[in-house]
């Protein structure tokens, strides 16, 4: 649930922009800065940041218990906002809340899956960010008649979906895992404990660099998607702001299949490897498709279902694996916060200059930069693909940091 209402806020700042613009009056570069601000990039990394850390130290459910509050009080500012300041605002505590509960989710959802099966699970972390926008461009869609007022009936839902799950979340128990670890009194620990360590080891520099050349890169135009796939497709030629909706949630509807019968059916039993690669290539192959293919029926749904179904067994859905078994439980969650940092960061640089660069560049040549960097996250992933797959996250540790300690959790 956590991941649906974050990405959903996503969307709901991706599908109320132009009406908020229209509203207030604010130029393309305060859009960017709306954008560059909110639950997509700067926001959510400065949440990473502060709950990453915090959800080592105090506890997956310390962030649990008291991130959805703040999450609450920014979509609701966002429903009622009267002025783009307050909008600002509210995009900004928003995406500070989402940031928080991203590593905390993520690490929960592995830490808690069996070694056999752990892809799978954490697939379904994938699987409901893949809901959240096809639901919430589905609404966006449908209540395009009511313009702004539709935007804000959005945020309204999320608020109401927030709370549902916050009050679901009180019985929520920790995780084993990390339970374990506090109460381990042993001096010598697999991988050390707390920041210092995270960034003390040659393993663990290595794991975030090719991590942020897999999901950083990815994400970068992922994010972009995800909040101007509105004004990319007017750039490509289809105009209609309720059949862009409409497009939309197809493309995640295949979003959800590739998650559901990709990733979640594959990437325990085949080479994860061969299985990221066939996501990254059709990634691609779908922004080729949109940047430089004549723009009609055809070239729209193409786009759709490839992008779509790669998002599904993509980047993000290897990131959240990998970056649970590639990092000792005493900082994993405080890894996933720097590294959402990092990917946050990479999006907020480029949307801050999106919208203008669209209209100065055209699609051609945005798109080019968007499908380079594309590649990056493609080369990165299939050439150093870690071979984790089948083993323990205990294992994975053994393995990595060759500790002389013999640890065994009973989980």
């Amino acid at each position: 649930m956590s991941n649906y209402i974050e990405a959903g806020s996503i969307i709901a700042i991706a599908t109320s922009l132009a009406f908020w613009q229209q509203e207030f009056g604010f130029s393309d570069s305060f859009t960017g800065v709306l954008a560059a601000l909110s639950a997509n990039a700067f926001g959510a990394a400065i949440g990473a940041i502060i709950g990453g850390p915090l959800c080592d130290r105090l506890g997956r459910k310390f962030i649990y218990t008291y991130d959805l509050m703040i999450y609450m009080a920014g979509v609701l500012v966002a429903a009622f906002a009267v002025n783009q300041w307050m909008l600002l605002a509210a995009f900004i505590v928003t995406g500070i809340a989402v940031g928080a509960g991203v590593p905390a989710s993520w690490t929960y959802i592995a830490e808690e899956a069996p070694d056999d099966k752990r892809a799978a699970h954490v697939g379904t972390a994938q699987l409901a960010w893949s809901i959240g926008p096809m639901i919430g461009f589905l609404l966006a869609a449908l209540l395009v008649p009511l313009g702004l007022l539709g935007s804000r009936i959005i945020f309204l839902h999320l608020f109401v979906v927030a709370f549902v799950t916050w009050w679901m979340r009180q019985g929520l128990a920790e995780s084993k895992r990390w339970k374990a670890s506090q109460d381990d009194t042993t001096k010598v620990s697999l991988g050390g404990k707390g920041l210092k360590a995270l960034f003390s080891r040659k393993q663990n520099l290595t794991a975030l660099l090719f991590l942020v050349g897999v999901y950083g890169f990815w994400n970068t135009v992922a994010g972009q998607a995800g909040i101007f796939m509105p004004r990319v497709y007017t750039a490509a030629g289809l105009t209609d702001s309720q059949q862009q909706f409409f497009l939309q949630a197809l493309l995640w509807g295949f979003t959800v299949l590739g998650t559901y019968f990709g990733f979640m059916r594959f990437a325990d039993r085949m080479s994860r490897r061969v299985l990221y690669f066939i996501g990254a290539v059709m990634g691609i192959a779908g922004w080729v498709v949109l940047v430089y293919v004549p723009a009609s029926t055809f070239t729209m749904l193409a786009f759709a279902v490839l992008w779509g179904f790669a998002s599904g067994i993509g980047a993000q859905a290897f990131y959240g694996l990998w970056t649970a078994e590639l990092f000792s439980t005493r900082y994993r969650a405080s890894a996933q916060g720097v590294l959402f940092f990092a990917a946050r960061v990479m999006v907020g640089v480029l949307s801050y200059g999106f919208p203008v660069w669209l209209n100065s560049m055209g699609l051609h040549g945005l798109g080019a930069l968007l499908i380079g960097i594309l590649s990056v996250a493609l080369l990165v992933g299939t050439i150093w693909a870690p071979d984790t797959q089948g083993k323990t996250l205990e294992q994975i540790e053994e393995e990595r940091y060759r500790s002389s300690s013999r640890e065994k959790l009973t989980v």
